[in-house]
């Protein structure tokens, strides 16, 4: 049975049904709503936390092996990548104990780039290698026909992306036509195919910024979940707001009723917006207390961000030395 085969039999499963409009929207519909006081009470309250010397060194390495180390911009260069990925591989050229990043992010042209750049150390960040992720199906915006989102998705697994960021369509979500959405994500998916059978990781951008509700995050959580994310992501990085606790707190407990519902683990990628060490480790703290430390490992938990990796550098030279380095301590991003 395939991948999208056994996608299909636990939506239905879950669903009762085939995912239609009317089935999928009889369920999503049928969800609790969401608390927002509550939520935003127990994300403030995880936010407090505070964690001992000790802890933090672990936290702080904790926070680099999580970070897809991000560059997404219209001038982007072979060059920049390069730099990208050397900076992923060696984030800290003064102390060679300083951890990989789980992964690099470029778009899909780029992938080839970042792919000859990493050699060797190309490969799963369970096994303490820096894998490539290409954001795809016309990212930020989504607004493309479908072929042109499967052969973006297909290109770039062709050129050696591990990992498939995609957008879903807000528009069509926010309409209500959450068959469309199911059906772009499970074709998404099967796109991420490789000739050998395997597939390359799918991660689902529900861009929670332009969702409104967290009613409706809760319900484009499932979605993606449904049909055949293997992540659900907060956000492109291009709409305000991008991650939030309590967004990332929302979508950490749709996975874990989800893992007591199937037995399935999916991952979680608060992206966008995450800049100090300092809220970096209340994610932590997050998904901890939410869904357990198990998911403190890159296949089921990231951070997407571009300048979080220099503060978590310099937070960790200062726990080394007792200062803080100079602005050139770290390279400008």
């Amino acid at each position: 049975m395939t991948t999208n085969e056994l996608t299909r039999r636990t939506a239905v499963d879950v669903l009762g049904g085939d995912p239609d409009d009317a089935t999928l929207r009889r369920f999503l519909h049928g969800l609790p709503g969401v608390d927002a006081v509550g939520l935003e009470q127990r994300a403030a309250g995880l936010g407090t936390r505070s964690i001992k010397t000790t802890s933090k060194a672990w936290a702080l390495d904790t926070i680099i092996k999580l970070i897809d180390l991000t560059t997404l911009e219209g001038a982007d260069t072979p060059g920049k990548v390069r730099s990208l990925v050397a900076k992923a591989k060696n984030p800290d050229a003064a102390d060679p104990t300083t951890p990989k990043v789980a992964a690099v992010c470029v778009y899909g042209d780029m992938v080839g780039d970042a792919v000859t750049a990493l050699g060797a150390l190309h490969g799963d960040p369970d096994e303490g290698l820096i894998s490539v992720a290409a954001v795809a199906t016309a990212f930020p915006s989504g607004r493309s026909s479908l072929e042109i989102k499967l052969a973006d998705t297909a290109e770039a697994v062709a050129a050696g992306a591990d990992e498939i960021d995609m957008v879903i369509d807000r528009g069509a979500f926010l309409s209500g036509r959450y068959g469309l959405v199911f059906d772009q994500i499970a074709r998404v998916k099967k796109a991420c195919r490789r000739e050998d059978g395997s597939y390359a990781s799918l991660k689902v951008i529900l861009e929670t910024g332009e969702l409104n509700t967290y009613d409706n995050i809760k319900r484009a959580s499932w979605l993606g979940i449904l049909a055949g994310g293997d992540f659900i992501k907060t956000s492109t990085g291009k709409v305000q707001p991008a991650a939030t606790l309590p967004t990332t707190l929302l979508m950490l407990e749709t996975v874990r009723d989800w893992h007591r519902a199937t037995g399935e683990k999916i991952g979680v990628k608060p992206a966008g917006g995450i800049r100090s060490s300092k809220d970096a480790i209340k994610y932590l703290v997050t998904v901890a207390e939410t869904v357990g430390e198990e998911w403190l490992q890159p296949h089921l938990f990231r951070f997407g961000a571009s300048s979080l990796l220099n503060d978590v550098l310099l937070q960790r030279q200062k726990l080394t030395t007792g200062h803080y380095s100079g602005p050139d301590y770290v390279t400008i991003d």
